[in-house]
C-alpha cells in the first residue's frame, strides 16, 4: 500500500503494479481534481537519468509532446562578466534533462493508473491511523481509514510529503531547519526565443533560475517558469503586488536578455526549509520522496531525488518478488536504505552549501565564486563530470536509470 498518490507515489504504484505486484494506491484528494486543462504555472524539471524512469513507468509517451529539452545550462552571479557553461553537445546529443508542467504529469499519472491491472487506486480517502507490527514480529501493517475501513498489506509505503502522518505513526524523526528565504514561482511569456538553454542567476537574496518550457501552440519556445528565492520579510509584499508591479520587480532580477515579459498563470510561494528523516524505514514500513526528505531548490533536485527513490525502491522489492521473498521484509528495507542513504546526504548537504555560498553579498565570497565558476568553465573534464552530475548519472545508478527493464 503506497500512501500519497502525488508525482512520486503515482509513478512508484506504476512501476510495481507493472513488475507483478499487488499495489494500492490511496490519497486524500481525488486525482481527478488536478486535471484542469488549465495551465497552473507550475513546472519540475526531469533529469536525464530520471527522466527514463518516466520512460519505464509507461509515461513518457505522453508526456513527450509537451516536454522541453533542457540542452544548455548558464551559471552565473549577478553582474558578474564570469559564469559557467554547460552545453549536451560536450557529452552527445541528449539533453541534460527536460521541463514538464505538472499537469501534464498529473494526467499522465492519471490515464496510466486507469488502465493498469494490478493498481487500485482508494481516492479520495483519509487515513485516520497506521498500526506497524513491534521488530520482529508479525507479517503486514495496517491502515485505518476515516471512514472505518481497514486494510493491511506485507509493505506500506509513506509518500504523503514534507507533513508525512506515516512519517510519524512510524515514530521517525526528522531533522532539519528553515532558511530565512520564499520560494516563488510563476510562469512568463517573452519576445526572445529561450532556445532551451536554462539560466541559474545567483542574487543576494537567493538563486533565481529561469528553466525552459515548450509553451503552448504559436508561443513555442517564449516560455518560462521561474524559481525565484526571495527573503522571507520582502515575500508578502512581493506577493501582493498586482500584475504590474510584480513585473515591475520581476524585470529588475530577471534582466531584458529574452526582451519583455507577461504573466501566464498564477503565482506560488512556500516557505524554504530542509529536512530529513532519521531514517528511511521501520518495520513492514519505508519512506520515499519528500516524506523522507526536502532541499532547497536551487539545484533543481528536489522531484529528482524522490524518483531516484522510487526506481531503487522499485528494484528491490520486483527483485524479491521475483525470487519469492517476502517483500516487506527487514532485509530488503535495509537493502533500499543503504543504496538510498548516501545519495540522499550528498544532495541534502550540497544544496545546503550551494545556497548558503550564493546567497550573500559578502565581496570576497562573491569573488571566490566567481572565480570557481570560470575555473571549472575552463577544465573540460572537470566541466564533464559537473555535466554528468547534472543529468543526473553520477554515482550507483539502478537499473531504470540506466535505461533497463526492472
Amino acid at each position: 500500500m503506497i500512501v500519497g498518490g502525488g508525482l512520486v507515489g503515482g509513478t512508484l504504484g506504476l512501476l510495481l503494479a507493472k513488475a507483478g505486484l499487488r499495489t494500492m494506491l490511496i490519497d486524500r484528494i481525488d486525482p481527478a481534481a488536478g486535471l484542469d486543462a488549465g495551465f497552473d504555472g507550475r513546472a519540475s524539471a526531469i533529469a536525464l537519468a530520471t527522466h527514463r524512469v518516466l520512460v519505464a513507468a509507461g509515461l513518457w509517451d505522453a508526456l513527450a509532446p509537451g516536454a522541453a529539452p533542457i540542452n544548455d545550462i548558464r551559471v552565473a552571479d549577478a553582474g558578474s562578466l564570469l559564469f559557467l557553461h554547460y552545453d549536451h553537445a560536450a557529452l552527445g546529443t541528449e539533453p541534460f534533462g527536460y521541463m514538464i508542467e505538472n499537469r501534464h504529469l498529473r494526467r499522465a499519472l492519471f490515464d496510466a493508473q486507469a488502465d493498469c491491472p494490478n493498481l487500485t487506486v482508494v481516492a479520495p480517502a483519509e487515513i485516520a491511523g497506521m498500526d506497524i507490527p513491534t521488530a520482529g514480529d508479525g507479517t503486514e501493517g495496517g491502515l485505518t481509514l476515516s471512514d472505518g475501513r481497514r486494510l493491511t498489506a506485507p509493505l506500506i509505503v509513506g509518500a504523503d510529503g514534507r507533513a508525512s502522518k506515516t512519517r510519524d505513526w512510524a515514530g521517525i524523526r526528522t531533522t532539519g531547519w528553515r532558511y530565512d528565504q520564499t520560494g516563488i514561482v510563476c510562469t512568463v511569456d517573452h519576445d526572445r526565443p529561450h532556445h532551451n538553454i536554462a539560466h541559474e542567476h545567483f542574487l543576494a537574496a537567493g538563486p533565481f533560475a529561469i528553466l525552459p518550457i515548450k509553451g503552448p501552440p504559436g508561443r513555442e519556445g517564449h516560455q518560462s517558469s521561474l524559481v525565484w528565492t526571495e527573503r522571507s520579510d520582502l515575500a508578502p509584499a512581493i506577493m501582493n503586488l498586482d500584475d504590474d508591479a510584480f513585473l515591475a520587480e520581476l524585470a529588475l532580477r530577471f534582466g531584458d536578455f529574452l526582451g519583455s515579459l507577461a504573466l501566464v498563470g498564477p503565482r506560488w510561494s512556500y516557505p524554504l526549509a530542509l529536512h530529513a528523516a532519521a531514517r528511511a524505514t521501520a518495520p513492514r514500513f519505508v519512506l520515499c520522496g519528500d516524506a523522507l526528505h526536502g532541499m532547497h531548490p536551487i539545484a533543481g533536485q528536489g522531484l529528482n531525488m524522490g524518483l531516484r527513490d522510487v526506481a531503487v525502491l522499485a528494484e528491490v522489492l520486483a527483485d524479491a518478488r521475483r525470487v519469492g521473498l517476502d517483500v516487506g521484509a527487514a532485509a530488503q528495507l535495509e537493502d533500499y536504505e543503504r543504496r538510498r542513504r548516501f545519495d540522499n546526504s550528498l544532495m541534502l548537504g550540497m544544496t545546503d552549501v550551494l545556497n548558503r555560498l550564493f546567497s550573500n553579498d559578502v565581496a570576497p565570497l562573491r569573488l571566490a565564486r566567481d572565480l570557481g565558476l570560470a575555473t571549472v568553465n575552463r577544465l573540460p573534464e572537470v566541466k564533464k563530470f559537473f555535466m554528468r552530475h547534472a543529468m543526473g548519472e553520477v554515482g550507483e545508478l539502478p537499473r531504470l536509470m540506466r535505461g533497463e527493464a526492472l
